[in-house]
């Protein structure tokens, strides 16, 4: 690939077209929310089909959805106590960037180069976001390419929207650049729009995940075959009688889980336990309105000893996975986080499959394929009509600690191990993608996300 020069228009403020009612009012931020009132999340989504006008075309939806999600164009602000925050329905906009660049998109297929990431969508400041209340709670970026594909970088403080409550306001904005009078599903985003809160572990166990100290780490990408994936669920439906399906996720998950367990296993012992932290969509649990767009997640664990892990069937591990969805976290796997010997046991892995951002059409099709920057991007690809079903892939990426060429080593290893034919023959796979580098910090021990896209 050549060098990608981007050329970006001055940030432009987007404001709703017409007054708002609710202006002037303020939105509690609900314990969902507040856990994440420091952070920011960036999204990429890949239009490989041209429509007229992108830039203009998106930022005249985005002014006419902003009349429906009238918070997203307000800031936060202190609220009656020291540990409250608000949104103050302000009506002050959104940011705005119009840019276009000198290449085509089959130059930049995997978005994998971090300084053209860097490019492609406007950033907070590094210092904390929520010390400038006067930052829009959304950015967005634009950017044309020559051969009339774009790309939509979507930056926003986490304390507003989750991932699902994004791809609904970004599906919305769709819906109102190809020409509907109005979105399709009547966004909420009130103090009632929710009616339980998040159990009182799960609270501690988010102040436990912040109290990690941070480690070098180093990103793995790699590449899951759908043939893979097929596998571990055939094997799941030949030996389970319980009528439930085996997602694709929980297939993947179990995957990494296992081989990266047979790995650290090593380092640990047999005995001691491993945990696998899940994110999920709370909003069932929370008795989420419909049309609720506020963060709603948990975070769920499966446990087990790394001998159960490492050496058990890959059917039970799927249903370990599937008992950590369901249940609601409670004391008891506060408990067990605190018997970690090793952080390094905790892996955590996200899905944002299916969540929505998989979805926005802004008038020539749904995105080819996404990326994120933060924690590490990972995206689901099906195999298409007509193609052999090896073709799909679970694309992840995950950040490993690499504070030795030793340990850097064994992680190449535990991906290997997904690919190479060997005794385990489930995991028999035939191609593998890897890339690496050094320097960045995280606090997670091993993170994968798990994408989209179709």
């Amino acid at each position: 690939m050549g060098v990608v020069v981007i050329s970006k228009s001055p940030p432009v403020v987007v404001k709703p077209p017409e007054p708002v009612m609710e202006t002037g009012g303020e939105i509690n931020l609900s314990l969902y929310d507040m856990w994440r009132v420091n952070t920011s999340e960036t999204v990429f989504l890949v239009f490989e089909h041209a429509i007229q006008e992108p830039a203009d075309t998106i930022k005249r939806a985005v002014s006419q959805a902003l009349v429906h999600y009238y918070p997203l164009a307000g800031r936060l602000a202190a609220g009656a106590t020291a540990t409250e925050v608000v949104i103050k329905c302000s009506a002050d906009g959104v940011s705005f960037v119009a840019a276009s660049a000198n290449s085509t998109m089959k130059e930049v297929q995997d978005l994998s180069d971090p300084a053209l990431k860097e490019e492609l969508s406007v950033f907070y400041p590094e210092a904390d976001v929520l010390s400038r209340y006067s930052d829009p709670l959304v950015l967005m970026q634009v950017t044309v390419f020559s051969c009339g594909g774009f790309v939509l970088g979507i930056t926003w403080n986490h304390a507003v929207a989750d991932g699902v409550g994004m791809g609904q306001f970004l599906q919305a904005v769709g819906e109102l650049a190809r020409g509907l009078p109005s979105p399709s599903v009547v966004p909420l985003r009130r103090d009632d729009s929710i009616s339980l809160g998040p159990p009182p572990a799960f609270t501690k166990i988010v102040h436990f995940l912040g109290s990690l100290q941070p480690s070098q780490m180093a990103l793995l990408d790699f590449t899951v075959k759908q043939s893979l994936v097929n596998r571990v669920k055939d094997k799941y439906y030949a030996t389970t009688n319980s009528g439930r399906l085996c997602t694709v996720f929980e297939a993947v998950a179990a995957v990494l889980w296992r081989c990266r367990t047979r790995v650290i296993m090593s380092e640990s012992g047999p005995e001691a336990l491993t945990v696998l932290m899940v994110t999920t969509n709370a909003r069932k649990y929370a008795g989420a309105k419909e049309g609720y767009y506020g963060n709603c997640v948990l975070r769920q664990l499966a446990i087990a000893t790394a001998e159960e892990v490492a050496n058990g069937e890959i059917t039970d591990l799927v249903k370990m996975i599937q008992g950590a969805k369901d249940r609601v976290p409670d004391q008891s796997d506060m408990d067990q986080l605190l018997q970690l010997t090793n952080w390094y046991d905790l892996f955590r892995i996200t899905s944002w499959r299916n969540i929505g951002l998989e979805a926005p059409d802004f008038g020539a099709g749904r995105p080819a394929r996404g990326n994120s920057t933060g924690t590490p991007p990972t995206w689901y690809t099906p195999p298409r009509a007509g193609e052999d079903e090896g073709h799909g892939v679970a694309k992840s990426s995950a950040m490993a600690a690499a504070p030795s060429r030793g340990r850097f080593v064994a992680l190449l290893c535990f991906v290997l191990s997904l690919y190479v034919r060997n005794r385990w023959r489930l995991y028999k796979c035939h191609s593998l993608q890897i890339t690496h580098y050094f320097g960045r910090l995280f606090t997670s021990s091993y993170y994968g996300h798990i994408l989209f896209y179709s």
